[in-house]
This record gives structure tokens, sequence and C-alpha cells, in this order.
């Protein structure tokens, strides 16, 4: 393949201390992977006649990354939107019959063409704002045929647009009405085979669950990471989000990819994902979008070096976000997190966090997937709210 020298600018590769920042820098790529960055003086003399590609000193960072979505579902949750202005907790909508149950309605009923259409334009924002690759999640179906075909519309979004797309299987999300008291008989009847389903026809790439007081307590959920690691697929879990109910130690032991939400997660736990290397995947659009008022432990996961990822939550009832920009600037005033910690949240750690190791950073041998932005400092990209400063998007090499 052709080779090309992006030069004149500026690199944070994030490989290294800080930003992994090179100053008048460059970088060499075949249109598929990166084979040489450094300063643009040091230009290996092999590349020297190859084409070049003035940047201008603009900053080139790695792709973003959102490794937690829910972005394939039908219908809106706007009236629950109201409700909880006016006073209803998201477990008083949810026992009444609407949260989740809600989209699971209206995404049972919905085509495929729907689920699809519907997903783009969300997709789409993401797109815009320098995203290269996405975690998909089912989990609004709860039944056998839409988890499965909220499964095949994600992997059919890779084929619509320029982009990487990881699946989760998330069947263990919500108990639905006609299994109301049964959650154990769902697990065996629905979760189990179907997850055996979707694995057979090459639709998961890892497997998720919501461990809460409104889900599935930490037995439940211990079944279906049992059948996933006989399966051979990692595992992640929506863990202490609304209060502490052992999910992110059960995510632990089990050698979980992420723990994601973990506002009650606590510094024992904390240790334990060090252990493990579970990732902490924060979501800020949701602690916003409820109004929460209990903070992730982020002092204990630096003490503990636990990497600490950022994901937009995308989804109808708890965090309606289809911007990686906004969640680093939320990440930062709501969570404390530095911009260089919210930076490497939505790369490098969000691809450990799908257990990725050929991106999320600048570096010979990994992917040519890249954003160049209009900004002087790296920070910028958490400082600004509603500004897209994206200049170009490079997916496998490509603009």
């Amino acid at each position: 393949m052709a080779i090309e020298v992006l030069n004149n600018a500026r690199i944070a590769t994030l490989d290294g201390p800080g930003y992994g920042m090179i100053e008048a820098g460059a970088l060499v790529h075949d249109h598929a992977h990166i084979l040489w960055v450094g300063p643009e003086h040091d230009l290996p003399a092999e590349h020297a006649n190859a084409a070049r590609h003035d940047m201008g000193g603009r900053l080139v960072t790695p792709a973003l990354i959102d490794c937690h979505t829910h972005i394939v579902f039908a219908g809106d949750r706007a009236r629950e939107f109201e409700m909880r202005l006016e006073g209803a907790s998201y477990e008083q909508i949810a026992r009444a019959g609407g949260g989740i149950l809600s989209t699971v309605a209206a995404t049972r009923s919905a085509t495929d063409e729907a689920l699809i259409a519907q997903a783009l334009p969300r997709l789409d924002a993401l797109l815009a704002e320098g995203l290269t690759m996405i975690e998909v999640k089912s989990g609004y179906g709860l039944e056998p045929e839409t988890e499965l075909r909220m499964l095949r519309a994600a992997r059919r979004l890779a084929e619509l647009r320029p982009v990487r797309v990881r699946t989760t299987y998330l069947a263990a999300h919500a108990c639905p009405p006609e299994y109301t008291g049964r959650a154990d008989a769902y697990i065996n009847d629905v979760c189990l085979p179907t997850l055996r389903a979707a694995h057979a026809e090459g639709l998961v790439d890892a497997v998720d669950g919501f461990c809460e007081g409104i889900a599935f307590d930490t037995a439940q959920i211990a079944r279906v990471f049992d059948l996933a690691r006989t399966l051979g697929l990692p595992v992640k879990l929506h863990a202490e989000q609304l209060s502490h109910q052992g999910g992110t130690a059960l995510a632990a032991r089990h050698g979980a990819l992420s723990a994601d939400h973990v506002e009650y997660a606590t510094a024992e736990d904390a240790a334990l994902m060090a252990t493990s290397g579970t990732v902490a995947v924060l979501l800020p659009g949701a602690f916003y979008t409820l109004r929460e008022t209990q903070l992730p432990p982020v002092a204990a996961f630096r003490a503990q070096n636990v990497p600490m990822a950022l994901a937009t939550d995308c989804n109808p009832g708890t965090s309606p976000v289809t911007s990686l920009l906004l969640t680093m600037n939320m990440g930062c005033t709501l969570f404390g997190l530095t911009p260089e910690e919210a930076l490497r949240g939505v790369t490098t750690h969000a691809a450990r966090a799908l257990g990725l190791h050929d991106c999320g950073r600048i570096a010979a041998g990994l992917r040519a997937d890249l954003a160049v932005w209009d900004v002087t400092s790296p920070a910028e990209l958490s400082w600004r709210i509603g500004f897209n400063p994206l200049h170009a998007r490079i997916f496998g090499g490509t603009e």
C-alpha cells in the first residue's frame, strides 16, 4: 500500500508520560497501520520521498473510542425525563413499568430496518467528533429474537459507516414483564440459551449484565459469566451504579474487562480491580442526567493505578448523550478528572476496556486511527462545551 507522511504536526501519542507530546512531529502510515512516529527532523531516510500531508501545526491524537453504549434502540423516554424533574426517582420509574422496560416494548416492535435507521444518526454524531471504534450492547429485547436482532443491527452499522464495532450481549439487563418475580427462570429460559445462540452466530464480542437491586444479583450474574467463560468470551458489568451490591468484586473475580458506572464502589473494590486488571468505566452522562450525588471513588482508583475510561453510555433513559467531547468535559467537571485523564479515558483506557491492543495510542504497529484537531492544547478538548474542533478523522489511514 502507498505510504504517506503526516508532517508539521503536534502529536499527542499518549504513549508515555503526560500526553506523550511530540512537537514538530511526523507520522508515517501505510493506510492501515502506523509505521513510524517521532520528531520530523528524525524522519527515516527510507520515507524521505513518501507523499506528504501537511497538518499545519495541528494537534494529532489517537481517534476516540466509545467503550459503553446502547445506541441500538427504538422509541424515546422524554416523558421520563419530565417525571424525574417532577420528583420521581429512576428506581421508582423502573418499578412502575417505565425505564428500561418502556424501551424494550418499543424495540421489540421495531423492524430491523428501523433499528438501524434510528441508530445511524447517533453514530454519525459520534463519528463527527473523531470516533473510530464503538461498543454497542443488546439488552432492550429481553427475549431471544429481539436480542439477536439488536446484535445483528450493531454488526450492520460497521458495514454502513467507516467504523469498528464491538458487540456486547446484555440480555441480563432487566427482567421483562412476562418474568416478573421470576428472575432465575429468566436467566435459565432466555439469557443463557440466547447467549449460546448469539455466540454460535458470531454476534458476540463480550458479555455484560446489570447488577443492581432493580435488576440482577451477583449469583444470577455469576451464572451468565460462567457460561461466557465456557464460550471463551470476556465479561464486563454494570456495577455499583445506584447502590453497593458487590458487583465490582464479582467482576474482578471473573477477570472482567471493565466495571462500569461504579459510583458506589469502595476503596476495597478498587484494590480488587487493580489486581484483576479491570478498567473502571466512568459514565458521567448518566450521573448528570439522574442528578446523582454519589461520586465514583476516583482517588481510590488513582491510588491503586486502576485505569479509568470514559464513555457516553448513550441510551434513551439515563444518558441520551452522543458526544464524547461533552463526556470528557463532564468527566473533568463532575468527577474531577484531569484533561489528560479524560483524553486517555476515551482512547488508551477505552481500548483496554474493550480488550483491544491495536488502537488507543499512537505508536508503530498500531492502527492508523487518528483525530486531527484545530486546537493549541490537548486540554482544550475537555475545556470547551458544545464546540467541536475536529479538523479530520482518519480511519485506517483514510480520511
